[in-house]
């Protein structure tokens, strides 16, 4: 047995007596690791050593951090192997898939690296003084985004690499100056102990200061709950279930300082199909929209968890349960996410006009650790009346839900809450006629994606990956793309500050030749 310590900046701790050990939801066995959960000292120590190391962080200059995260990408890649297989013994996802999912991972850190070695994301804005201006003299007024201070971050069940210990949170508040404290998810402690010390080493190497990064272990309710509370810690990064995610939300606020909590709590992400698309390709979307549900064994925040379409004839209905028939299950990510996938599709089943309109007829397996894909089917008038189908079953299902025209299509829309996406399929000539339709969706989701499927996160500067509450507690934040750097910064204005002592992105000669906008113009030049 292969004993793990938590990592508390560049030191190993182990002094709790409370152990738990990885486990393998394949073979339902637990695997060669354990773990001692954090003691509230270790905690302690992990958040004071982060506040010493911001004074020091803060300041070293965008090019520095780059090379930090640059680091972090290639001791993932020096991980090698023993990354990829103990992270599918975790969690019974295929070696392949955790392969992209590292290069996804390695992407985002070094599409943060670019970024400051860039530099313009600071958004300098300057307005000089007018000493002689009547009747009162302008001053010289200086703007930038700062570091928040101590970030605290929640690995992810479903995404062990890219939103888990060195993923885009971890990314971006390290981008954004933040040292962060990683509370590791327990469904993949083994695989977040050697992200963690990729990380650690990534550190050293690059000489940041000690307390830049720590990874702790054990259950969120208690160390999660401490360092959400604890006064040194400014910001906290989620992905997982609304009710963790909204206990969190609730504790940050409840403090004596209220701190921000950046959480992705799930969605049901709503596809919508037109008349004139389903007559066209019924088929063609009936196939690829089962595909969407299924991909992953359905545990991806973005997977579609309803549809509405018009029920004009029986054949689209027919091709969504022939295409749904024929996709496969599998094994989820733990024990605990499988039965409550399970308790979900049973208490759906419960509501009286609610259907199975088709069950996977090719996934095998052991009942225990597989789950099978199941289609539901309602009328709208169903949901109307039961206005929890539209809640997130997390796993490979969906809903079917039929609507008599495109008034009544409209006004379910209407009546939608926040998503983190919402689909609509249509052709070129119908879609202006549902401009409505659009104009809805962008307020309820932060990506409207049109004639495809919403299982696919870009990792690029203009992708949004969140939405209005419930999906998430901040509708004007972005978990993915550099966008997302702004989570843990704030603005800073200094005021007729002597140039000596100004930061260098808003010194007067620009030797950073970043974009600043002076005096209302976005320019790289320097100030006479």
């Amino acid at each position: 047995m292969k004993q793990e310590l938590q990592i508390v900046g560049f030191d190993f701790s182990g002094l709790g007596n409370e152990m738990f050990y990885s486990y393998n939801p394949a073979n339902q066995v637990k695997n060669e690791y354990s773990f001692f959960k954090a003691t509230s000292d270790e905690v302690n120590r992990a958040v004071e050593k982060a506040a010493a190391a911001f004074k020091v962080y803060r300041k070293i200059s965008g090019v520095e951090k780059a090379v930090f995260l640059e680091a972090i990408a290639e001791e993932l890649i020096n991980a090698g192997d023993e990354l990829i297989s103990v992270c599918s013994s975790e969690t019974g996802l295929p070696p392949a898939r955790i392969e992209g999912e590292r290069m996804r991972t390695v992407n985002q850190l070094r599409m943060f690296a670019n970024l400051l070695k860039e530099g313009s994301w600071v958004d300098a804005r300057i307005d000089t003084a007018i000493s002689d201006r009547t009747p009162l003299p302008k001053p010289d007024l200086r703007f930038m985004q700062i570091a928040l201070g101590p970030v605290v971050v929640f690995g992810a069940s479903n995404f062990p690499l890219a939103f888990s210990v060195a993923g885009g949170d971890t990314a971006s508040a390290f981008a954004a100056g933040c040292p962060v404290i990683v509370k590791a998810h327990s469904a993949h402690p083994a695989t977040s102990a050697i992200s963690g010390k990729a990380i650690q080493t990534a550190a050293r190497k690059t000489h940041m200061p000690d307390g830049i990064f720590s990874l702790l272990y054990g259950d969120g309710s208690k160390i999660g709950m401490q360092l959400v509370k604890h006064p040194l810690v400014k910001a906290v990064g989620f992905t997982g279930s609304f009710n963790a995610g909204k206990a969190l939300f609730d504790a940050a606020v409840s403090r004596p300082e209220p701190i921000p909590v950046y959480a992705e709590m799930g969605s049901t992400n709503p596809v919508f199909i037109l008349p004139d698309a389903m007559k066209e390709r019924g088929r063609e979307i009936a196939a690829a929209y089962a595909g969407s549900v299924v991909l992953g064994v359905g545990q991806f925040c973005t997977n579609p968890g309803m549809l509405l379409y018009q029920s004009i004839d029986d054949q689209f209905k027919q091709s969504l349960k022939t295409a749904f028939e024929q996709t496969t299950g599998g094994v989820m990510l733990a024990p605990n996410i499988l039965n409550a996938y399970n308790d979900g599709l049973k208490h759906h089943l419960a509501i009286e006009g609610v259907e199975p309109l088709a069950v996977s007829k090719l996934t095998t397996g052991n009942d225990q650790s597989t789950a099978v894909p199941v289609l539901l089917a309602a009328d709208s008038n169903v949901l109307v009346d039961n206005p929890a189908l539209s809640e997130e079953i997390f796993g490979p299902t969906s809903i079917a839900i039929s609507v008599t025209s495109k008034i009544e299509m409209l006004k379910i829309a209407e009546n939608l809450t926040g998503h983190l996406t919402a689909t609509v399929h249509g052709t070129d000539e119908e879609l202006p006629e549902y401009i409505e339709l659009i104009d809805i969706l962008e307020q309820k989701a932060g990506r409207v994606v049109i004639n495809g499927f919403p299982t696919g996160v870009e990792v690029c500067s203009s992708m949004v990956h969140g939405g209005p509450f419930p999906s998430t507690t901040d509708s004007k934040t972005t978990s993915v793309g550099t966008a997302a750097i702004y989570r843990f910064t704030r603005p800073v204005c200094y005021q007729n500050l002597n140039d000596s002592m100004l930061p260098p992105e808003l010194k007067n000669k620009n030797t950073l030749n970043i974009f600043r906008l002076i005096n209302g113009d976005r320019t790289k030049n320097d100030i006479f």
